[in-house]
């Protein structure tokens, strides 16, 4: 083999290790999207401090974090009854257990886009999977309106506009 030849074939090899290594997704992060209904906030922060400030919020708020994730940005809560806001060991069923998630993505220069949706399942279907059971709760339910509340708090905390 000429040298050449050989390397072309190294650097293709290795172009191609690289392209491989590049498409693997070492993150924490759930594999699906938020909900298109979820509530969305731009803050003035950069990702890790924007979850760290909504898992301190939702904390504030008696909300159950049950795992936050500054470095990829999202983080979770347990599934948990509405009324006493705790972690239930309930059927996960109806819209009185209810379940949070947010994602912290980069949006304009040193400011993050927080989206956080609130699900609940309204039916159990063993053929499908747990995520498309999934849905939003309306925006009129107490979780809702909790999770809107801390957005907004957040939003005036941290926006580059003064109002």
């Amino acid at each position: 083999m000429s040298g050449r030849l050989r390397d072309a074939a190294v650097g293709g090899v290795a172009s191609g290790v690289m392209l491989l290594a590049a498409c693997y997704p070492a993150t924490s992060r759930p594999v699906f999207v938020p909900m298109p209904e979820a509530a969305t906030r731009e803050v003035e922060l950069f990702i890790p401090e924007a979850t760290q400030q909504l898992a301190i919020a939702l904390d504030a708020e008696q909300v159950p974090v049950r795992r936050t994730e500054p470095r990829d940005g999202w983080l979770e809560t347990e599934w948990f009854d509405v009324k006493t806001l705790k972690p239930t060991t309930a059927r996960r069923l109806g819209d009185q257990v209810v379940k949070i998630r947010a994602w912290v993505d980069p949006a304009k220069p040193n400011h993050s886009l927080i989206t956080v949706e609130a699900v609940y399942r309204p039916m159990a279907d063993p053929s499908r999977d747990d995520r498309s059971l999934e849905r939003e709760v309306p925006n009129d339910h107490p979780v809702a309106m909790r999770v809107f509340r801390i957005l907004d708090s957040l939003g005036r905390k941290y926006s580059s506009v003064k109002q």
